[in-house]
């Protein structure tokens, strides 16, 4: 569940080129990676993975990338799901995938303020 340090800064410098104000914070032996305050993307095990929902999961599908699965192969899964090398390295192709993570993370982040209580 390790992030190399070379692998977390390749990934951030990607993501601080398409996307505003990215910043990091380790969690749980991963790092969370937020733009502004949406919390969109994870790194766990050198892989970048991006926030999904309904709308986004098949995408990821279509080209073959799994879901996070934090407690192994047999475990559950989260709502991330991994984002291959080729994209990463591609800064256009990067910029429209990552915006639609920050997407999702707007959508769920209005979802659960809209459930509080007031």
């Amino acid at each position: 569940m390790a992030v190399s340090d070379s692998y977390r800064s390749f990934v951030l410098e990607q993501l601080d080129r398409t996307l505003p104000a990215i910043r990091s914070r380790g969690m749980f032996g991963g790092v969370g990676v937020y733009s502004e305050d949406l919390f969109f993307a994870l790194l766990d095990n050198d892989t970048l993975y991006f926030k999904v929902d309904d709308h986004t999961r098949p995408d990821f599908e279509a080209i073959g990338m799994g879901p996070f699965r934090p407690f192994g192969e047999g475990g559950e899964t989260m709502q991330y799901y991994e984002v291959s090398g080729d994209l990463i390295e591609d800064a256009d192709a990067l910029r429209l995938w990552a915006q639609r993570a920050v997407d999702v993370a707007r959508r769920a982040k209005g979802k659960r303020a809209r459930r509080k209580p007031k």
